[in-house]
Parts: C-alpha cells; structure tokens; sequence
C-alpha cells in the first residue's frame, strides 16, 4: 500500500457478486489508509443462474430472469446510499455460458454495474483479499477454500500475499446436478459425487501445494451454513459464524444428517437457509473433500470473501 493513502477519506462503494448460485451485494465503507471495511449493508439471494449450464452450455431466460429482478432490487439500495463506485463480479456460470457475454452487457447497461467476467485466477485474488480482511496477517502457509455453485477456488498465501491460486469445475450446482437424482440421495450417488469431487481436487492441487499449508479458511455459503447449522443459529448471526472454527468430523456428521433427509426435511433444518436445501449435500462432500485434501482437521469459517476483496480493490487497496 502506498503512504500517500494515509490522506485519503473512507469511500462507500458496492460489489454485488453474480454467482452460480446466489446474488450478494455488499455496501461499505472502507478506509483505504488501514484497510478496514465497514458494512452498511449485505444482502444475498438464491438465483440459481447457473443451473442447467453443466449440461446445456447456456444461461437459461428463467435463471437470468432471477437474477435480473435481483438486481433491480440492489440497484435501487446502491442509489439510495450514494456508492461513489461499484463492481459486479461474474464467475464460473457466466464464464462456462456461450451466451455469458450478452449476459453480462445485459448487467452493464440496465443495471449500470462495472460488470466484470473474471477469470478463475482474478476470483482467487480478490478472494484471498477479502478473506485477509481485518484479522492478523497469516505467518504460515494459509488455504482460502471457496466453494461456489460452478466451482471452488483454492488460494495458498503467506500475510496478505496469494501465492498458488486455482479454480476448479466443481461447485455445488454442478456436482448436484452432475449426481444427484433422488430425494433423499442414494448412498451410490453420494459415492460417486464423492469420488468426482476427490478426483478433480487431486489433479487440480499439487502435492507441492498442499504439504505446507497448515490452516484453512472457508468462505461463502457452504461453510457459513455449515457453521449456522451446527450452531442453531435462528436467525442467522453472522458475527458467531464469522471465526467459527468447523471440524471435519463435524462436517462428516452434517453431511450424514442431511442426507438422510428429503429437500423439503432439509428445508427445515435449523440453521439452513431453506433455498440452500436442494444443493447442502453437495456442498457438504466439496467442503469435506477440501479438507481432506490439505490434510486439516479444523477450518476457520470467514464473512469475508470475494466481496470484500472488490469492496477493497475498488478502495485501491491490494
């Protein structure tokens, strides 16, 4: 960071992040002399953009509809608190799209969003940003897992600097489409996904990569519900989610519960977000799979992800 920052007044700026799976935006302030990001406002809602993209290649009209009538609401809020600037993220759904591109010029224009298709490697970095936010720099070999709806980021950095980064092809929305076709899932089922899973972490993480790093953080959906379950947070608490430490056999036992359900079980779940239910299996085998590949026994549950990083990058900050 440069020292001519220390004169430069907190700016309020939005990032909404258009994933596979959901819609966020977050408003905040952020100090670009300290780096500090205040939350005015968060919202998140389950749009499901990316289903259907495994197999058809294209965003559908309903799931880009969902979307769009999200935005609509969070362009009104963006206004309405004055943002000097704004970033929209698209990720692994519009990336894989061969209509991804009209897509996100859809976002620009009707919705006046700096839409940004980012590629896998800029969505570690901005992760990794966001997840360094506001805690003690890491001392030793730190993985950021991100586990999104199309696919999961791996970040492996030391202080705030993100070192090996790589996007796989296996998210929530995939892998549950990919495998899942029963209520409740099949013990076969659940095997292959599984197996898909460890197959494409191993080829995807080097040995290398993976033998230093002694800590984990996990962000985004998958793990803050996994933390809000275990917690029987009702309502959701962020501020007891965010630090959680998540054991993987407590991952185990999760996955193991909710299996054993139907969607609309699930769906009642204490602790879950209802329209998280038809893919929290999935989630729950990528963010075991993860950790089994890096070896760790616990991970740090973080709030801080990819919003934060843009939120911080718009700033100037990283």
């Amino acid at each position: 960071m440069c020292a001519h920052t220390s004169s430069i007044p907190p700016v309020r700026v939005a990032v909404v992040d258009i994933g596979t799976n959901s819609t966020r935006l977050l408003i905040a302030e952020v100090d670009p002399s300290s780096g500090s990001v205040r939350e005015l406002l968060r919202r998140s809602q389950v749009t499901r953009l990316g289903n259907g993209v495994d197999a058809a290649g294209r965003l559908s009209e309903e799931a880009s509809a969902r979307v769009f009538a999200t935005l609509q609401g969070y362009r009104a809020e963006i206004d309405a608190h004055q943002c000097v600037s704004n970033l929209a993220v698209l990720t692994s759904a519009v990336r894989d799209a061969t209509n991804g591109a009209l897509f996100a010029a859809h976002v620009r224009e009707d919705f006046r969003l700096d839409a940004r298709v980012l590629a896998g490697e800029e969505e570690a970095q901005l992760t990794f940003l966001g997840a360094m936010a506001s805690r003690p720099a890491a001392t030793e070999p730190t993985v950021v897992i991100d586990i999104g709806g199309g696919s999961t980021e791996f970040v492996v950095g030391v202080g705030r600097t993100a070192g090996f980064h790589v996007s796989l092809h296996a998210g929530v929305v995939r892998m549950s489409e990919r495998h899942i076709h029963s209520d409740p899932p099949t013990s076969h089922e659940l095997q292959e996904l599984a197996l898909d899973v460890r197959a494409t972490f191993l080829k995807g993480l080097p040995p290398e990569e993976r033998a230093p790093v002694k800590h984990g953080i996990a962000v985004a959906g998958t793990a803050t519900s996994a933390a809000s379950i275990d917690q029987e947070l009702d309502p959701y608490d962020p501020e007891r989610v965010h630090g959680y430490g998540l054991e993987l056999a407590t991952v185990e036992l999760l996955l193991a519960r909710l299996a054993d359900m139907g969607e609309e079980d699930r769906a009642r779940v204490i602790g879950l977000s209802p329209d998280r239910a038809p893919t929290i299996v999935a989630g729950m085998i990528l963010l075991a799979e993860a950790m089994r590949a890096f070896e760790l026994e616990q991970v740090e549950v973080s709030e801080h992800d990819i919003l934060y990083g843009g939120a911080l990058r718009l700033a100037g900050v990283g």
